[in-house]
C-alpha cells in the first residue's frame, strides 16, 4: 500500500510506482470497467436560477457563458439530454445489462422524479454530482459546506439509500476536506491521476479515492475537441481497454469511462457506445461495476493502512 497523504493539500508525484497492488478484482478480472452517466440538466449556472450567468461549459453548442442574461439556446441543450438523451442511454446500458454510476446533480434530479425512478428501477448507483454544477475553486468554504450537506442530505432522501460517492467535477482546494469531515462518503472521484483507487488521510481519518477520467469521457465530443463521430469514441474506448485489458494479464487497472446524456445521447453519437459495449462483451474476465462495488471491494481486500 502507498503511504498517506497526511493533508489534502500536499501532492504525491510517486503513487504505487512501479508495483502496484494487485486489485484482485472479482472473478480473476483483469480490468474493472466503471460507466459513469452525468446527470446534469437543471443544475447548470442559470440566470434563471439566480446565478450570475449563464452556463458555457459542456454545453454541446459551443455558446460562451453569458453575463447577466439567460441563454436559450444553452438551456435547451441541456434540457435534450434530461427530455431525450438521458432515456437512449439507459436503454443502451439496460440491453447490455450495465449497471453504471449516476453522477447527479442534486437540483437536477430534484426537477426530474421520473429519471430517479428509472435509475433505481435499473439498479445504478446515485453518486453525488454536487447540489450545484458549478466551479468551487473560488467559492468560499461556508458556500461550499453548505452545498456538500444539503447535496449530502438530498441525495439520501431522493434515493432511500445515500450516495456512499461524491464527484464535484470543478473541485476546490477545500472539497476533499469538507466532504471527509461530513463522515458520511465511503469514497470521492475527484482525481484524474492514476489507475486504481488509492487511500488518504484526509480530516485525521482514512478517505478512498476512486480516479475518473476526462479521457475515455465523451465530454471529448463537445465542440470538437477530440471526437467528431461514434467511430472516433468507439475506437478510442476499444483502444484503452485493449491496452488495458492486455496489461490486466499481469497488472490489472480500473477504466472508468465518462458519459453525458446531452453528448453520447444523441442519435448520432449513440452508436459509438453500444459499439465499444458489443467489444467488451466478447471478452472475458471483465467486472463491469459501480463505483460502491469498487469501493466495498478496496475496503474488503485492500484497507486502509494503519
Amino acid at each position: 500500500m502507498r503511504s498517506p497523504a497526511k493533508e489534502d493539500a500536499v501532492r504525491d508525484f510517486v503513487g504505487y510506482g512501479g508495483t502496484p497492488p494487485d486489485p484482485r478484482w472479482p472473478g480473476k478480472a483483469r480490468i474493472a470497467l466503471n460507466f459513469n452517466l452525468n446527470y446534469e440538466a437543471g443544475g447548470e449556472t442559470s440566470v434563471d436560477d439566480g446565478d450570475v450567468g449563464s452556463e458555457g461549459m459542456l454545453n454541446d453548442i459551443g455558446f460562451p457563458s453569458y453575463a447577466g442574461i439567460r441563454s436559450p439556446l444553452a438551456e435547451s441543450a441541456f434540457e435534450y439530454g434530461s427530455r431525450v438523451g438521458v432515456w437512449r442511454v439507459l436503454a443502451i446500458l439496460k440491453r447490455f445489462e450495465v449497471r453504471a454510476s449516476i453522477l447527479g446533480v442534486v437540483r437536477a434530479l430534484e426537477r426530474n422524479p421520473q429519471v430517479v425512478r428509472a435509475f433505481i428501477a435499473q439498479g445504478h448507483e446515485i453518486v453525488s454530482h454536487g447540489w450545484h454544477w458549478i466551479d468551487y475553486h473560488q467559492v468560499d468554504e461556508a458556500t461550499e459546506r453548505e452545498h456538500i450537506s444539503r447535496a449530502v442530505d438530498a441525495v439520501a432522501a431522493l434515493s432511500a439509500v445515500g450516495a456512499v460517492g461524491w464527484m464535484t467535477g470543478r473541485p476546490g482546494p477545500n472539497t476533499r476536506r469538507l466532504l471527509a469531515l461530513t463522515g458520511r462518503g465511503l469514497y470521492d472521484r475527484d482525481y484524474l491521476g492514476d489507475e486504481l483507487p488509492f487511500w488518504l488521510e484526509v480530516a485525521g481519518r482514512p478517505h478512498l479515492v476512486i480516479p475518473y477520467s476526462y479521457e475515455t469521457n465523451d465530454n471529448r465530443f463537445n465542440e470538437n475537441s477530440g471526437f467528431n463521430t461514434a467511430a472516433d469514441f468507439a475506437q478510442y474506448m476499444i483502444d484503452c481497454f485493449e491496452t488495458l485489458y492486455e496489461e490486466g494479464a499481469i497488472s490489472p487497472r480500473l477504466m472508468s469511462v465518462g458519459l453525458h446524456d446531452r453528448l453520447i445521447g444523441r442519435p448520432g453519437r449513440a452508436p459509438g457506445l453500444v459499439r465499444f459495449l458489443d467489444h467488451v462483451r466478447k471478452r472475458e474476465r471483465v467486472w463491469i461495476c459501480t463505483g460502491r462495488e469498487i469501493a466495498d471491494h478496496w475496503l474488503a481486500v485492500h484497507p486502509p493502512p494503519p
